[in-house]
């Protein structure tokens, strides 16, 4: 979720912080705007600490010199919240009135607006406030009316700003179709997984776990939590949606499979796990006396049959399957043989895929029989359609 926070001059602008909290945590990317009288009511330096953004108040920036730009504003938001919304920002916005960057910007959204007013409760009942919310819900513009309590005046009636958890349901609500995840957990693995030898040697392979991550910030944009069980890599990712378990073995990552399986939705598995681990492991380093050196070799345990073997009826199991013959049938055969909904094939053959590059091609297959080919893509952009196929999938 993009969100813009549009802070006009009232006393409840200092709830917004907490609601800025609240989106953040929830994975939202928040900027803010404030007009210039909620300056006084609200520091710009709180508000851009908390959203880790700078913030818009004037057209001009006068200290860096650069133009504060309403149109990418209305271009980058999902969703405009202006709260509070004072009688007059409303009245504004209602007549179209511009003059400040916030009621700019409302002019330049292309997608949707919701209006939270905060006004004492004589101000609320007035025949012009409620004639400006009867013309900005014409207008397409949504309402979380206030609610009653205490006011700034003393008195008490229905004129106070909702509570920010109250807003955040209500921003998720209009935006649960641009997050269809919201309320799953999505297990991911990535990466690869090393086999010791010995102390300082390992059986491995060249997964660099760029696409695992990938998959993992996208399913956090569609509203989910993510348990990422990643082998070793150089990639990061932090995010408070995001629980990530670092593991070096096979063993160790289906361990943490197990543990954590129940409670997702589904599990996309895209570590490239060794199919081999050493039946022994020496204590101490092997050295190089003999010209050839016989090391037995035993399977691994198959993470993704696990999960496919102990699903609930509404869980989904997504595995990848990276070939260099007979691309097709083997894929095939897996998405059978281990139980899954879907498989997403990549061959080493195709130029730009496979380990350790930034692009991937891929076709996926599923058990209800479909195929799709895309290609050649970024891994995050890869990332993408893969989560678009398990949406419709799901449907």
């Amino acid at each position: 979720m993009r969100i813009i926070i549009g802070i006009s001059g009232g006393i409840a602008a200092y709830k917004i912080p907490f609601l800025i909290r609240l989106l953040k945590k929830s994975g939202a990317e928040v900027k803010c705007i404030l007009t210039p009288s909620a300056v006084d009511f609200i520091s710009p330096i709180v508000v851009s600490a908390l959203s880790n953004e700078p913030v818009g108040i004037d057209f001009w920036n006068k200290e860096t010199g650069e133009w504060n730009n309403h149109v990418a504003y209305g271009e980058w938001a999902d969703l405009l919240v202006i709260a509070p919304a004072t009688a007059n920002t409303i009245a504004k916005m209602a007549t179209g009135a511009c003059d400040n960057l916030l009621l700019a910007t409302y002019l330049s959204m292309r997608n949707k607006t919701l209006v939270v007013p905060a006004m004492d409760l004589d101000m609320y009942k007035h025949p012009s406030f409620l004639r400006n919310i009867e013309q900005l819900t014409k207008d397409g513009v949504t309402i979380l009316p206030a609610s009653e309590g205490e006011l700034a005046s003393g008195l008490f009636g229905q004129g106070r700003m909702e509570e920010p958890e109250i807003i955040l349901t209500k921003i998720q609500e209009i935006l649960k179709t641009k997050t269809p995840l919201l309320g799953k957990t999505v297990l991911i693995t990535a990466g690869p997984t090393h086999e010791a030898i010995d102390p300082v040697r390992f059986i491995g392979n060249s997964s660099s776990g760029k696409m695992g991550f990938a998959l993992a910030e996208t399913a956090i944009a569609l509203g989910a939590k993510v348990v990422l069980i990643s082998g070793p890599t150089n990639c990061t990712l932090t995010h408070d949606a995001l629980e990530i378990i670092h593991v070096t073995t096979a063993d160790e990552m289906l361990a943490e499979v197990k543990a954590k399986w129940e409670a997702c939705s589904m599990g996309i598995f895209s570590a490239a796990v060794a199919d081999y681990k050493p039946a022994t492991v020496s204590d101490t380093k092997i050295k190089k006396v003999d010209d050839v050196l016989h090391i037995e070799l035993v399977k691994n345990p198959d993470i993704v049959s696990w999960a496919s073997n102990n699903k609930k009826e509404n869980q989904l199991t997504i595995g990848f399957a990276l070939e260099t013959n007979n691309e097709k049938e083997n894929a095939l055969e897996k998405l059978k043989k281990k139980n899954m909904n879907i498989i997403i094939l990549n061959s080493l053959n195709e130029k730009g895929a496979g380990f350790e590059k930034d692009t991937n091609k891929i076709t996926i297959f599923d058990s209800k029989g479909d195929t799709k080919i895309f290609d050649l893509k970024h891994k995050k952009s890869v990332a993408i359609d893969i989560f678009d196929y398990i949406i419709e999938y799901s449907k």
